[in-house]
């Protein structure tokens, strides 16, 4: 394996671990989610912007207000693009990562189980 095809792979598990790991996603990335990341790194999509935009996309669906219907649940990675392209156009500052992720972890800790941790029984079978 040469070391493009390497940086390709890592930049792709990268991502998809992130995605995963979100509340409302999938137990499992599909060919097409492995497509789009991979898509994202030929662009020279940088990682921490792709985390950036999972995260931010992720806290904007957590901290709606509670009167509005809920969202069904994000069933591919390419749900992520707008955002991609949003912080492409007005970047966020260096630390603001590292917001997203304390924040994230925040809400998730004081949410219900059920509104954050997938389980077995997932709609998403």
């Amino acid at each position: 394996m040469t070391a493009p095809d390497s940086d390709a792979a890592a930049y792709v598990a990268a991502v998809i671990l992130c995605y995963l790991e979100l509340p409302d996603t999938p137990m499992s990335a599909g060919l097409q989610d492995h497509r789009q990341a991979r898509r994202w790194h030929d662009k020279r999509i940088p990682l921490q912007l792709a985390e950036s935009a999972l995260l931010l996309a992720s806290l904007r669906r957590l901290v709606r207000p509670a009167d509005l219907p809920p969202l069904s649940p994000i069933r591919s990675l390419a749900y992520f693009q707008p955002v991609i392209d949003e912080l492409l156009v007005h970047p966020m500052p260096d630390n603001y990562l590292e917001y997203l992720r304390l924040k994230l972890n925040r809400i998730a800790a004081r949410s219900t189980p059920a509104q954050v941790q997938k389980t077995t029984f997932s709609d998403d079978r």
